[in-house]
């Protein structure tokens, strides 16, 4: 985070910095002391506009136009960092003859398939020389010499799955042009694909006049290169779309174009919302991966240990990947020890197989329609902070149980008797069969552990007071809670519970009698379990072995406690050393600050300039070296090049600095991983009051879409009925407040500074519908109508799309209907639906389609009333906009 301060232009898209990361913003601000240009890019004018030089305002959903016409302007004026993209990009890569683009399929790419709805990748494949399997197209990009099509992909939401190591690519004989010049070379056919995305196409689509397009292109590009960096920052403004993996692919082309990835003041700021979400995906809580972005075994595809190995890694692949054997079978003896041998598979047999996606939505749905019985909610307050919240509150009323941990009485554990559907009938109190156990925990300081921040640092949080009354924190609560299950289960004969028997669950306790955070973080750490180094703690992942001597509970943490030192917690302050700060807690992997840094010095191994230097080649020394862990094997020279065939760290050439990308270089286009295609290109929302126009296929064609009767969509673009729903509505969060509010509207001076829930709207659309400041509106959507004070401020500035004025409203998210809260109001949420990306499975909901009236929403059967008369008018039904590819007529 630290080395935004090094970075000569940053532009914030998606993200409302000051705001949200208000401490990492210190950053940004000593950059621009320093000289930078900060650029902030987002449909409300905000803090983080208010301190940068430039604010543009964007309409909410259409930002691959935005970034795609960057691409085309630094393509056809020749201002690519051309040493970079032929040396250590994909750009000379010659793609196969199969591959149709967007541009000739009008909208879709190759090898989409109508009946399921996505992907099936071979024609992405690179063109290969010689003979054998090699030859073959289809043996490019997967370690099974095959390509899994993306329909069984998006059902365990494989595109996530990569984590450090990237879709696998063998180590095939591609072709390349250094030339760039052969019209199959990634380098042209990106070239063709963003040719239409023009200035003028930008003030079309994303309301960006042309004079503000060129302020931007012009800052970037004069802030990169051999002697500048530039650096972009996002938060879920980008993510939270049915395309919002592809926005943020579109931005990673531009930085490998100008040169700015694995240098300092350069590369993509992913920002975290909270202390450790980072951590959650590592370790993970999510249910499609295994700690360290191993993928979790699906049922049919990897029934056997054999067909798991097979799929995950390939020993002919290049990079540190190719050992993801290693990392797996350290994974397996770290939870379940003496019982994962050799001869049983490591144990894998106790792995659970994902049987289709089981995301949180599909879940809820599930819960809905009668398929699941208890739920664990921790941290967690669907009821306002999830997304169609109609749809979570009527889920949660139909479980047996309901166990929720937090810190007050938030809503999803009071539904039950002050929801809003009490009030419109659609729920009674006395007809309520779900059993809500609230059990409270114990806050930030009143536990002691590790949590990873947004930019990989493993920071050590150490308890100041010990929790009041009952309170636990969650690893006391889960070790109890395995350990009663264990107890209940230890006569049993059933093959089942042999994974919950066999776990190992001896941690030692603290001195406060409370299970030790550091014993786990060792854990994960992992350890040597025979040999000469029995006993030792790892050092680093390449410690990890696939014969069973080390455990290890996330490779990708390996070295975190290395040599019996807890390195999250070291806290040098940085006066007393270098800028990059790496006795500041650990990042990982290898407490690494900047992941590719090989890139940071040019195919010799000399730095671009001396302005830039971070990592370099030391010629007398033979060794990598700098101010940043190399991101590379340490005695590999530059001019190394592995014998043909070569796999594993090995396999890497001294100039591919991509080590954990399957080829060594940075994807411009992405033969596999991605599910919705090689390239990014623009689609609609799932709803939205503008027509795609780049193609007649109006939204992601392999997004994920629910056809529910309560879930209904309006129409889009220009089909009948979308005139009904006229305006763009986005959301997002305020400093004052934190997310679902469980955390700040039962505090009295944050209640205070923010006591209602409100929507900002623009002067114009004011005058248009007859709002008034301080007054209120409701504001309508296919699903839900809901009421909010009005905030008249010129923060929102219309737009003018295609010719017409489009309005947008903003909606903070943090209120809810509950009777607990010192403030509450209605839910920001509840205007959403369920449609999600398919790479990752997250929701759209920063982009809808609405409607807005003055004064206050009817109250009980008459909102029912007036959603239904909505979509009536609209003529909305189960179909609408739930069609992935578009039919001649629109629809």
């Amino acid at each position: 985070m630290q080395d935004l301060a090094n970075a000569d232009c940053i532009i914030i898209q998606g993200s409302n910095m000051a705001e949200c990361h208000p401490v990492g913003y210190q950053w940004v601000t000593e950059a621009r002391l320093k000289g930078a240009k900060v650029i902030h890019i987002d449909p409300r004018f905000t803090r983080t506009s208010a301190t940068a030089d430039k604010h543009v305002p964007i309409r909410a959903g259409s930002d691959v136009v935005f970034l795609g016409a960057l691409i085309n302007h630094i393509l056809a004026n020749d201002l690519y960092f051309k040493e970079y993209v032929v040396a250590y990009t994909n750009a000379a890569t010659i793609v196969g003859n199969e591959f149709k683009d967007t541009e000739d399929l009008d909208g879709l790419f190759s090898g989409y398939d109508e009946e399921l709805g996505n992907y099936d990748p071979s024609s992405w494949a690179y063109a290969t020389e010689g003979e054998g399997p090699d030859a073959s197209p289809g043996t490019i990009g997967g370690p099974a010499a095959g390509h899994e099509h993306g329909h069984s992909k998006s059902e365990r939401s494989a595109g996530d799955e990569h984590g450090s190591g990237g879709p696998a690519l063998e180590h095939a004989r591609v072709k390349r042009d250094e030339t760039l010049q052969d019209p199959h070379t990634v380098f042209q056919i990106l070239k063709r694909h963003y040719a239409r995305y023009t200035p003028e196409m930008v003030a079309d689509v994303c309301g960006v006049s042309v004079d503000d397009f060129h302020y931007v292109a012009r800052a970037l590009t004069e802030n990169s290169g051999r002697d500048r960096t530039s650096a972009f920052c996002y938060a879920v403004g980008w993510t939270q779309h049915t395309l919002g993996a592809q926005f943020i692919r579109t931005a990673a082309i531009i930085q490998l174009l100008l040169g700015n990835m694995g240098r300092p003041g350069g590369g993509i700021m992913a920002l975290r919302g909270h202390a450790s979400i980072q951590g959650s995906t590592d370790i993970p809580t999510l249910y499609n991966i295994l700690p360290g972005y191993l993928a979790m075994p699906m049922v049919g595809n990897h029934d056997t240990w054999d067909d798991y190995v097979a799929a995950i890694a390939n020993k002919a692949q290049k990079g540190f990947w190719a050992n993801a054997d290693a990392y797996a079978v350290s994974l397996l003896k770290a939870w379940w020890g003496d019982a994962a041998t050799k001869e049983n598979n490591w144990a894998y047999d106790y792995l659970p197989r994902l049987s289709g996606a089981h995301g949180t939505y599909q879940t809820t749905m599930a819960m809905k329609d009668g398929e699941v019985e208890g739920y664990f909610l921790l941290g967690q307050n669907p009821a306002v902070g999830s997304a169609h919240g109609r749809m979570q509150r009527l889920a949660l009323a139909e479980l047996k149980w309901l166990v929720v941990r937090d810190l007050n009485m938030i809503e999803s554990a009071t539904f039950w008797k002050d929801a809003p559907e009490i009030a419109t009938g659609e729920l009674e109190t006395e007809k309520i069969g779900t059993e809500v156990f609230f059990l409270p925990p114990a806050s930030h300081v009143e536990k002691a552990g590790s949590f990873t921040q947004t930019q990989r640092l493993l920071q050590w949080r150490h308890k100041a007071v010990n929790p009041p009354g009952d309170c636990q924190s969650e690893l006391g609560f889960f070790f109890e809670l395995g350990k009663r299950i264990r107890e209940r289960l230890a006569d049993s004969d059933d093959p089942r519970d042999r994974p919950l028997l066999d776990l190992t669950w001896d941690y030692p306790l603290n001195e406060d009698g409370e299970i030790s955070g550091e014993a786990v973080l060792q854990e994960i750490n992992g350890r040597h379990l025979s040999g000469e180094r029995a006993g030792e703690l790892a050092d680093m992942y390449t410690d990890l072995k696939a014969d069973g001597s080390t455990s290890s509970g996330c490779w990708i943490y390996s070295g975190v406690y290395a040599k019996g030192v807890n390195r999250a917690a070291n806290r040098k302050p940085g006066r007393e050393q270098s800028p990059v700060a790496q006795e500041w807690g650990w990042a990982w992997p290898d407490n690494r600050r900047i992941l590719y840094n090989r890139a940071s010095a040019d195919p010799e191994g000399k730095p671009w300039s001396e302005r830039k230097k971070y990592v370099w080649w030391d010629e007398e020394n033979q060794t990598w070296t700098g101010l940043d862990t190399p991101d590379f094997v340490k005695t590999t020279a530059p001019s190394y090049r592995p014998e043909p065939g070569t796999g594993g760290p090995a396999g890497l050439a001294g100039d591919d600095p991509f080590v954990m990308m399957a080829d060594g270089k940075g994807w411009l286009f992405a033969p596999k991983g991605m599910l919705d295609g090689p390239l990014p290109t623009h689609y609609e929302p799932q709803e939205s009051p503008v027509q795609n126009p780049l193609y007649r296929q109006q939204s992601n064609p392999a997004r994920r879409v629910f056809p529910r009767k309560d879930n209904l969509w309006s129409p889009s673009g220009t089909a009948p009925g979308s005139e009904v729903y006229p305006f763009v509505f986005t959301t997002y969060r305020l400093t004052e407040h934190h997310t679902a509010g469980g955390m700040s509207r039962w505090l009295p001076y944050l209640a205070e500074l923010q006591p209602e829930f409100f929507c900002e709207v623009s002067p114009e659309l004011a005058e248009e519908r007859g709002l008034v400041n301080g007054g209120w509106a409701t504001i309508v959507s296919a699903r839900s109508a809901i009421e909010a004070r009005v905030l008249v401020t010129e923060r929102m500035t219309p737009l003018v799309i295609s010719g017409r004025t489009l309005h947008q409203v903003g909606l903070p998210y943090h209120w809810g209907v509950g009777k607990e809260a010192l403030v509450s109001g209605d839910s920001a949420n509840d205007l959403l639906g369920v449609a999600l990306d398919p790479n990752v499975q997250i929701q759209e909901s920063k982009a809808g389609s609405c409607d807005i009236q003055p004064g206050r929403r009817p109250e009980g059967e008459a909102l029912l009333r007036l959603v239904h008369e909505y979509q009536s008018r609209a003529g909305v039904t189960v179909e609408t906009s739930n069609q992935l590819k578009t039919t001649e007529d629109g629809t």
